[in-house]
């Protein structure tokens, strides 16, 4: 395992397309779910809890080596939001293209040739761990922190936040995040005896509804 190349694909800067993306945290804000440190980390705490655990089992499942149709295909089941699977497929389709620069492997050229309009985003993050020598913990922790690395750092654009407070409430989350990681690779090992209905599918209905809700607005900063 190469601890480099973990923080090369945990980067922020890394150009996968989600700088793009709030995670939701567009639409809690206007909403007034999120209007300070404190509702910022009840939201993030959240979100690591269901969609990050989600994501975190499909990232490591992955990068252990199953079949990534399949879990595409549980992907989908998972995300019942119209707007986040399609936000899902391109960011995955720009991690795509991100990993390959990088870590050319043939299971990357496959993928991009299954899936031309975009697998989702944390099948393609499995993978690429996979093709840069990481394993499924490792997938799942970078699933799990960019779960709500990504709300963290939007917040600071939507609400001028203070950059310091918004990486405190990182700091706070970290024993949870390693905790959600650690049960998302258990997971990812069950199902490789048992199927992907062994994977994580912990659902977030108002995730979904705000963001059904947000691919509607003329004006918006973040794609979602």
């Amino acid at each position: 395992m190469s601890l480099a190349a973990l923080l090369v694909l945990a980067d922020g800067r890394f150009p996968a397309g989600g700088h793009a993306h709030s995670g939701g945290a567009e639409a809690a804000c206007k909403a007034g779910r999120i209007h300070d440190a404190a509702t910022l980390e009840e939201f993030c705490r959240g979100r690591l809890h269901t969609a990050g655990l989600t994501a975190a089992g499909l990232a490591a499942a992955a990068a252990l080596g199953l079949d990534p149709a399949v879990l595409d295909a549980a992907a989908d089941a998972r995300t019942p939001s119209p707007a986040l699977r399609a936000a899902a497929r391109r960011l995955g389709r720009q991690l795509l293209r991100a990993a390959r620069a990088p870590w050319p492997a043939a299971e990357l050229d496959a993928l991009a040739a299954a899936f031309p309009r975009g697998a989702h985003q944390p099948v393609v993050l499995g993978l690429t761990a996979r093709a840069a020598g990481l394993g499924p913990p490792e997938a799942a922790h970078v699933a799990a922190y960019e779960s709500v690395s990504g709300p963290a750092t939007a917040t600071v654009r939507l609400l001028g936040l203070d950059p310091f407070e918004a990486s405190g409430v990182l700091a706070r989350l970290a024993p949870e995040l390693d905790a959600v990681s650690d049960r998302a690779a258990r997971a990812a090992h069950r199902a490789r005896r048992e199927g992907p209905g062994a994977l994580p599918a912990a659902s977030s209905p108002l995730l979904d509804i705000a963001a059904e809700v947000h691919a509607d607005w003329p004006v918006r900063l973040f794609a979602s």
